[in-house]
Formats: C-alpha cells, sequence, structure tokens
C-alpha cells in the first residue's frame, strides 16, 4: 500500500543520528564528497549534546505541549513567571504540598487517576480558602450539590469538602468518569474547572479536542497551564526563586529513589 511505503521511507528518512555511529560516515565511499564526514560527525555531535528546552519538558499527564506553537510557548513562559517566588512571595503552597501530598497521592493511584492532578487542590485552595462567590468549597473546591453526588456530607454541621481524605476520594471519582467522557488528562482538568456540558459543547463547537489549541474562557483557557506551573515549582523549587521546606525537599527525593527502583 502507497500509504505504508511512505510512511516507511519518511521514518527511514528521519532516524535519529545518536542512532548512528560516527565512523559510519566514515565510509569510503564518501571520500569524493568534500567536507562530508567532517560535516555530519559535527552535526552528529551537536545533536548529541543539544539540551532540552524548558518547553520541550513540560507536561502534564504525560501530555506534552505542542513544541513549536509560539502562542501556546508564550503564555507558558508567562503564567510560569507568575508562579516564581518573585512574584508570590510566600512559602505557603511548599508547605502546604508536604503536608497534602501523602494523602492525595495514594488515592489518586488507587482510582488510577495520574499523579500530576495532586496539584489541583494547591491551584483550587493552596493560597486562598474559604468559600467561593459560586458556593465552591474545600480542598478540590467542589460545589454542594456537585460534592453530595460523591458521597461527601455538605449541611449546615458538617462540611466533608473540607476533609482532605474525603474530598480527595470524591474528586479521583469524579476524575475517572471524566476520563471516560473525554479520553485525555488535559480536557478532564478543563472539565473540572468549568463542568463537563459546557466542555464538550465547546468540543463540538470547535470541532477541537486538543486543549492547547482550543478558544476558552479565560480561567479555563489558563487552567492546564497553572497546574503545570505548580508542578514545576514543587519538583523543581530553587530553581524559581524558593527555599521549599525539608519536609518537601525530603519527599522529592524520596519519590525520585522509589522511581528508580
Amino acid at each position: 500500500m502507497p500509504q505504508v511505503e511512505d510512511g516507511l521511507k519518511k521514518q527511514e528518512e528521519t532516524t535519529s543520528l545518536d542512532t548512528i555511529g560516527i565512523s559510519d560516515f566514515l565510509d569510503p565511499s564518501y571520500a569524493g564528497i568534500t567536507g562530508f564526514p567532517v560535516m555530519i560527525a559535527k552535526t552528529a555531535a551537536k545533536v548529541r549534546k543539544a539540551p532540552l528546552s524548558t518547553m520541550a519538558t513540560l507536561s502534564f499527564a504525560d501530555e506534552t505541549l505542542p513544541l513549536g506553537d509560539a502562542k501556546v510557548e508564550r503564555k507558558m513562559r508567562k503564567i510560569l513567571s507568575s508562579f516564581s517566588y518573585s512574584r508570590l512571595q510566600t512559602n505557603r503552597l511548599h508547605r502546604k504540598a508536604a503536608e497534602w501530598f501523602p494523602v492525595v497521592e495514594p488515592i489518586l493511584a488507587s482510582y488510577g487517576i495520574p499523579e500530576d492532578f495532586k496539584y489541583v487542590p494547591l491551584v483550587e485552595s493552596g493560597l486562598r480558602g474559604g468559600v467561593s462567590p459560586k458556593g465552591a468549597a474545600g480542598f478540590w473546591q467542589f460545589m454542594p450539590a456537585t460534592a453530595r453526588s460523591y458521597g461527601l456530607t455538605v449541611n449546615s454541621k458538617v462540611d466533608e469538602r473540607k476533609n482532605l481524605r474525603k474530598s480527595t476520594i470524591a474528586a479521583a471519582k469524579y476524575l475517572r468518569e471524566l476520563y471516560d467522557i473525554f479520553e485525555s488528562w488535559t480536557l478532564v482538568a478543563a472539565a473540572y474547572n468549568v463542568g463537563d456540558g459546557h466542555m464538550r459543547a465547546q468540543i463540538d463547537r470547535q470541532n477541537q479536542d486538543n486543549y492547547f489549541k482550543m478558544k476558552l474562557n479565560r480561567e479555563t483557557g489558563g487552567y492546564v497551564y497553572k497546574l503545570i506551573s505548580m508542578k514545576e515549582i514543587m519538583e523543581d523549587p530553587v530553581r524559581y526563586g524558593y527555599k521549599a521546606p525539608r519536609a518537601l525537599l525530603a519527599y522529592n527525593a524520596a519519590n525520585e529513589t522509589n522511581a528508580y527502583n
């Protein structure tokens, strides 16, 4: 089939220079081409040494930014900058992370939710607590009706939205259901912010299901960028000017060790 053949040709043409030894380019058959071996050798060396740009390393739940999109990269840099210590002037987020993550992470894992969603409570309620103007409250900023539908008690005497373990279980159930609808974790995060009905309507209206390419309201359009930024300042606090609590640094170090074991 022509399409398969074309695809194989493209794959051969784009083989990484890292997979080819320099000696392969010194074949006598190339001797007649002036400077060819030296030119290729220098190019291969540059490819091996070239570090990944910051944008190339950023992701949310293993979904990466569309590289080469100037608008996306500009927006990511702007929001990431707003999360630096020089802008926030507080270590409160890192103190809360050290306290919350040991509770949140195992619950998310038990429901098959990517670990990156542990940053949602920090974005939702890390810097501001209480009840939003619309009535959302707690670590995961649930609306009362949504909280009740996922098993939380919310009344004048008890508000389990403010119970970290119980509210995280409710959030994990909700996130799992959203993934069954959208099959993309970035869209799940956006739907968590704006509502699944609104998100589905936008996908249908725009005929687009790539979060980074959709035109959304300001809050939802920046939501995943905020989560990625929160992830960055938690995983590499010093780079962004923070003096993270020893508990968080130790927790990050332990997670890295476990990841390699």
